[in-house]
C-alpha cells in the first residue's frame, strides 16, 4: 500500500507551478490580505497548495486560481487559502522579558491613569492573534493584576485574526502541553482544568476576550475596531511589505487612544515604517507610544 508521505510527494512531483501562476497566486493573496509572499517561498506556495487544489478535483495553479476568483464556494476556500499561507506558530506567555515590561510598567502606567480619571474601562486589542494563546495571556495578567479588583473593571480584549480556523480553535480554549511549555506552572494549575491530555482554559479567563475575523489590509474593518488603550500586534507585519506595514502602523496609531501603547514582535521594528510614535526602551523590550 502507497503510504501518505509517498502519495504526497507523488502528488508534488506531478503538480509544478509556474512562474506566471506563482506571479499571480501572489498578487491574489497580496490583493485580498496583504501578505507579500517573496520569490523565495515560491516553493512553499508549490507545496501547501498542492493537497488543496487535488482535493477541489483541479489540474494546475491556474485552475485554482480561477476557483478563488469565480467559483460559488470561493469565500471557504479563501480562508483554507489563509490558513496555508499563514504561520500559527504561537504559545502562551510567548516572549516572557517583553510581557514584563508589558505587566510591570505598560500595564500598570494604564490602569493608574485610568484609575487618576477616575475610570475603569479598559479596552486591548490583539490583532494577529492566531489560536488564541496571545489575548488570553492578556487576560491572565489582568487576573494577576488586577485579583480582587478585577469585577468592577469593563475590560474588553479584542483578538482577531484573518482565518476563521484559527479563531474556531481560540474560542475552544483547549490547548496542549505544547501551546503551555512557555508558561509558568502556577499560572497553568491556578487558570486551567485538566481536559483529557490537554488543558481548559477557565471561564473567567475566557469571558474577558472577544474573537473575530479581520483582514488587516481592509481599512473599513480596522477604523471599525473600537479605540483601544494598548494594541498587540507581535509577529505579524513580518509578512507584509512596506507599504502595507506603513498602512496597517497608521491604523494602529489611529485606533489607540492618547498615550496608548504599542507592541509589535521581539524582531521586528517600526524603523523607516514609522515616526508617529516614541519609543520606549526597556530591558529585553521596546514599546511604541503615542503622544497624550
Amino acid at each position: 500500500m502507497t503510504s501518505l508521505f509517498s502519495k504526497t510527494i507523488s502528488l508534488r512531483k506531478e503538480l509544478k507551478i509556474s512562474d506566471a501562476e506563482f506571479a499571480q497566486l501572489r498578487d491574489f493573496i497580496y490583493a485580498q490580505s496583504g501578505i507579500y509572499v517573496a520569490d523565495n517561498r515560491k516553493y512553499l506556495v508549490e507545496n501547501r497548495l498542492a493537497t488543496r487544489i487535488k482535493e477541489l478535483n483541479l489540474k494546475s495553479f491556474a485552475e485554482y486560481h480561477a476557483f478563488l476568483q469565480y467559483d460559488a464556494g470561493r469565500r471557504q476556500e479563501l480562508n483554507r487559502l489563509f490558513e496555508v499561507i499563514t504561520t500559527n506558530e504561537t504559545s502562551f506567555y510567548r516572549n516572557p522579558p517583553q510581557l514584563k515590561v508589558f505587566q510591570d510598567m505598560v500595564l500598570k502606567d494604564v490602569l493608574d491613569k485610568l484609575k487618576a480619571q477616575r475610570q475603569k474601562r479598559l479596552r486591548i486589542w490583539s490583532a494577529g492573534c492566531s489560536t488564541g494563546e496571545e489575548p488570553y495571556t492578556i487576560a491572565i495578567i489582568l487576573h494577576e493584576v488586577l485579583r480582587a479588583e478585577l469585577p468592577a473593571w469593563d475590560i474588553r480584549i479584542t483578538a482577531n485574526d484573518l482565518s476563521e480556523a484559527v479563531l474556531a480553535q481560540a474560542r475552544e480554549a483547549v490547548y496542549s502541553d505544547y501551546s503551555l511549555r512557555t508558561t509558568p506552572k502556577e499560572i497553568v494549575a491556578r487558570y486551567f482544568t485538566p481536559d483529557g491530555a490537554n488543558f481548559k482554559l477557565k471561564p473567567e479567563v475566557k469571558r474577558l476576550v472577544s474573537f473575530g475575523q479581520i483582514n488587516l489590509s481592509d481599512r473599513m474593518q480596522l477604523k471599525r475596531v473600537e479605540r483601544s488603550h494598548i494594541v498587540f500586534c507581535r509577529n505579524v507585519i513580518i509578512y507584509f511589505d512596506d507599504e502595507m506595514k506603513k498602512n496597517v502602523i497608521t491604523a494602529f496609531y489611529d485606533n489607540l487612544l492618547p498615550g496608548g501603547q504599542l507592541l509589535i514582535g521581539h524582531s521586528e521594528s517600526l524603523h523607516n515604517i514609522s515616526r508617529a510614535f516614541r519609543p520606549k526602551h526597556y530591558p529585553g523590550a521596546i514599546i511604541y507610544s503615542k503622544e497624550e
